[in-house]
């Protein structure tokens, strides 16, 4: 599923080719993601000019002239391509085109989601503090207020994993299971470690290394394993850098002990032995 890194990309992407765009009109092709797309969807939405593309947690929000959003969640599979004539998009399973826009300089913005557990939905500016699915979300990594002084707050007498407390949103937004594991990783805390047992020293280093791990993902157009693209159709690159996920076996960097899976919370969890405590 994409993380943060993976959306803000995107959006930094986006924000460079859609912005002064207007949706000249729109077509869905298929409404049955994780919700139903609103049937008005693509009426409601046409004559609207982008004025900005922003994200919060792993929602991205392109902002119309008329103070809506259209909020788009990729879900595990999805992706929201700005198609032109330089795009290659033979990539892309026609099939799985579910949302386009129209954009008036004859380019569209397509969401394609083979599993279709994505979310697209407009909504009122003024609604957005207001919405389900944002209305929990915790601070955002890179926000003043997370840092060891609230890592110690949220963690005291919690006997949940540390690592599944980093990956709730409630606690962080935007960090899922792939950043979670290099975050502790560096942070040499193992990810099975009762959140309440860690010490302030260690939050302190897990609030820092947060921020360090996802601003160099997303220097590295964030993270492709399977499915992921970015609006331009490329693969994310900052897989090559990845010190423990998804190396169950092979020798850790650090010390040469192999690294090792656990699942925590129903995902797996990779780490070393040696190195994280």
């Amino acid at each position: 599923m994409p993380e943060l890194p993976e959306v803000e990309s995107l959006r930094r992407i986006l924000a460079h080719s859609i912005v002064g765009r207007t949706i000249v009109g729109a077509s869905v092709a298929d409404p049955r993601l994780r919700r139903a797309v609103a049937a008005d969807l693509a009426t409601s939405i046409a004559g609207g000019a982008i004025t900005g593309v922003q994200r919060r947690a792993k929602y991205l929000l392109i902002e119309l002239h008329d103070e809506r959003l259209l909020m788009v969640h990729l879900g595990m599979s999805g992706s929201l391509t700005h198609r032109h004539a330089a795009l290659d998009a033979a990539g892309f399973d026609p099939r799985h085109d579910h949302v386009s826009f129209r954009l008036d300089d004859g380019s569209a913005l397509v969401f394609n989601d083979p599993r279709r557990f994505g979310l697209m939905k407009l909504i009122a500016r003024a609604e957005l503090a207001a919405i389900a699915e944002l209305a929990a979300i915790g601070p955002e990594p890179f926000a003043r207020e997370f840092d060891a002084a609230y890592l110690w707050k949220v963690t005291r007498g919690r006997a949940t994993a540390i690592k599944n407390l980093l990956m709730d949103q409630r606690t962080v937004a935007g960090v899922g299971n792939i950043y979670a594991s290099e975050i502790l990783f560096r942070a040499r805390v193992r990810p099975t470690r009762r959140a309440g047992k860690v010490t302030r020293a260690e939050l302190a280093r897990i609030a820092t290394i947060t921020r360090q791990v996802l601003r160099e993902a997303i220097g590295g157009g964030g993270t492709t394993f399977r499915s992921y693209r970015d609006s331009r159709g490329q693969p994310g690159r900052y897989a090559k850098r990845l010190q423990v996920y998804d190396r169950e076996g092979q020798p850790c960097g650090a010390c040469g002990a192999a690294i090792r899976a656990v699942v925590v919370g129903q995902r797996s969890s990779f780490f070393c032995p040696k190195c994280q405590k």
